[in-house]
């Protein structure tokens, strides 16, 4: 792991509170604090670029999944301007969780998200 470690953990918070974000305005201020404004997000669901497409996946997910956070799963680790992590989609009334992945960004000099690759590990059915 890099000496840089901070700079990899803000950028995830950065990004998970971005998921985590329910209201429209709340989420396009996470999604600019997060992302370079020309920032992308690819998943096996999503190809999207911009803060307005990441935001409309973002929400897409909130309304697929209601009453669910998304929580860091494991620790960040990263070199250079790439980090990967896991995380788990949580229920927040039962604390079960259905979906889990794991994500690989690269970050610009200011410590935003250039790019995000998403795999998704555990799906419901």
């Amino acid at each position: 792991m890099s000496e840089n470690t901070d700079r990899y953990e803000s950028a995830v918070a950065r990004y998970l509170e971005a998921w985590n974000a329910g209201e429209p305005d709340a989420l396009a201020k996470a999604v600019a604090a997060a992302w370079s404004a020309d920032g992308g997000y690819t998943d096996p669901l999503a190809d999207v670029r911009g803060h307005a497409g990441i935001a409309a996946v973002i929400s897409a997910a909130h309304e697929r999944f209601p009453g669910f956070s998304f929580r860091l799963a494991g620790r960040v680790d990263g070199h250079h301007d790439i980090a990967r992590f896991g995380w788990e989609l949580v229920d927040d009334a039962d604390g079960s969780a259905p979906v889990a992945g794991f994500d690989v960004i690269t970050l610009d000099d200011d410590g935003r998200i250039r790019t995000v690759h998403g795999f998704l590990d555990r799906v419901p059915a």
